[in-house]
């Protein structure tokens, strides 16, 4: 009788252990955790990701969003003034920065927010990774179905009026492109560093992921390409920039960024 109490409980504080890396479900929302979680891994490399299905994306309880300045077009800069400034109906479920900036911490590559466009889509040739090509971006409509894709292709679709951009993030490099990882990617590359990246996924997931040791371009790679399935993938920046807010998961940075990406959920 006693082996089987000890079993029993034992049993009990694994569910509770495993239940509370779950995301927080409301009763009257009645969504499930796989509509969206936030994980911490240590294999292939330690790293820490977050996901939400595109289709959860199509309804009203959850939004995708990025962010850069507030009505006073003083920039966010960080997650606790974001946090701070969305109204008391929505709270935000993760985030990560959305690119790369500059020292005014302005996006330096494509970018249009509520289909404003802020930055436009910058085609040019040039050093460091954002120009490491192909690079691309990351959009979205007003469905909230999310796309990646190479920029010179996205600049087809603009020219041809094929597409109604509502978000738009651009950086670079790509980390797999159709299925297929970077072509100057080095498996054997001695540039280890923290990087952040987003992949649109064959399960119809969009994964957020931040490397919690540094690694380099091909390993990184590799894990959007192999491990989550991940047709198409997104370098979003690295070393001191890469940033993620994921409270499910303890991981709140408390770096300065220029855009921000996030899931808002609407109470």
């Amino acid at each position: 009788m006693r082996s089987t109490s000890i079993t029993a409980n034992i049993t009990v504080f694994l569910a509770i252990t495993i239940s509370a890396c779950q995301p927080v479900t409301s009763d009257d929302k009645n969504l499930s955790s796989k509509d969206w979680s936030c994980v911490v891994q240590d294999s292939p490399f330690s790293y820490s990701a977050c996901h939400i299905d595109m289709q959860v994306l199509a309804g009203d309880d959850y939004d995708l969003q990025l962010f850069w300045q507030d009505n006073n077009k003083q920039t966010f800069l960080t997650f606790d003034t974001l946090v701070a400034s969305l109204p008391s109906e929505q709270t935000l479920a993760f985030a990560m920065n959305a690119g790369m900036y500059n020292q005014e911490y302005a996006p330096i590559g494509y970018t249009i927010i509520e289909g404003q466009e802020i930055r436009a889509l910058n085609l040019n040739e040039g050093g460091g990774n954002f120009h490491l090509l192909p690079n691309g971006v990351m959009w979205w409509d007003k469905t909230g179905v999310v796309h990646i894709t190479e920029s010179n292709a996205l600049a087809a679709l603009i020219d041809r009026d094929a597409i109604s951009v509502q978000y738009a993030t651009q950086s670079g490099p790509m980390l797999v492109i159709d299925g297929d990882i970077h072509p100057a990617f080095n498996e054997n590359s001695t540039s280890l560093k923290f990087r952040n990246g987003v992949g649109v996924c064959d399960n119809g997931s969009i994964q957020f992921v931040n490397s919690d040791e540094p690694v380099n371009f091909y390993t990184f790679a590799s894990l959007f390409k192999d491990d989550l399935n991940c047709s198409n993938a997104l370098f979003l920046d690295g070393g001191i920039a890469s940033a993620l807010y994921a409270p499910d998961i303890d991981k709140h940075d408390k770096k300065e960024m220029g855009v921000i990406v996030g899931v808002v959920q609407n109470k």
